[in-house]
């Protein structure tokens, strides 16, 4: 039995968690921690880290960036592993999240859907063997709500690219640009609208062929059935960093 204590447990992916959870007999959540506080999702919930009175095996964390280094102390701490799992972390903070991952097994993943783990695999295959005759142009569609841009996944999918590709850079921005398409780069574009769960389409486009691959994520259950999945995936292991490759391949 997994024992996980939901960081963000409010929230709308903390409370997806806690549904599937709930369906699951080989884990069960233990306590929240989240600002709000709701005594009807069936566990203890403390507004903070420095509160939390019970013994987890797993961190998953669906909450704030800027609440991911208390977290992260924590779990040091206490010798718990962790699932990340927010959208948003700056790179000092990925720093961060490596030199914990040196005293504790932390899962990081930009996107916790298997789907998006294939895409990457099959963007990077598209890549070895197109290679340079092909421009490459990333686009990912999400709501309204999302804070940052361009998604995670998205610049998941580029760096998976990048691995086959020399010299190659992130284009964010061309308005302001005067100028011809430089084939060295990889252009990465955000839309927000509505209540886009998530579309990631990465295209190839040659002299006379066009090839794209692209995922839908239909609900937010698949992000969060992958971080449950990581969960128990992540219980005993020894302190490094973790990807869904890894999970793939376990």
């Amino acid at each position: 039995m997994t024992k996980v204590l939901l960081s963000g447990c409010c929230g709308k992916m903390g409370r997806t968690v806690t549904e599937i959870i709930k369906s699951r007999d080989n884990c069960q959540i233990v306590a929240g921690v989240d600002i709000v506080e709701d005594t009807n999702l069936g566990y203890p919930v403390f507004q903070t880290f420095s509160e939390v009175q019970v013994e987890a095996d797993v961190i998953i964390d669906f909450s704030n960036p800027a609440l991911l280094e208390s977290m992260l102390e924590y779990a040091k701490a206490t010798k718990t592993a962790v699932v990340i799992s927010t959208t948003g972390i700056s790179d000092e903070q990925i720093k961060f999240v490596e030199e914990v991952s040196k005293e504790i097994p932390v899962f990081f993943s930009y996107n916790m859907s298997m789907g998006v783990s294939l895409l990457c695999e099959l963007a990077k295959t598209a890549a070895k063997v197109l290679g340079n005759d092909f421009d490459i142009e990333i686009v990912e569609a999400h709501h309204n709500q999302k804070l940052d841009a361009p998604s995670g996944t998205a610049l998941m999918l580029a760096d998976s690219i990048k691995q086959e590709l020399s010299d190659v850079y992130y284009e964010y921005d061309r308005h302001s640009k005067r100028q011809k398409r430089n084939k060295k780069e990889i252009g990465i574009h955000a839309i927000r609208g509505g209540n886009i769960v998530g579309e990631h389409e990465v295209i190839f486009a040659g002299n006379d062929e066009i090839v794209k691959l692209s995922h839908s994520a239909r609900s937010r259950a698949i992000f969060a059935q992958g971080a449950v999945n990581a969960a128990g995936f992540l219980k005993g292991k020894s302190p490094r960093i973790y990807n869904m490759k890894d999970l793939v391949n376990s």
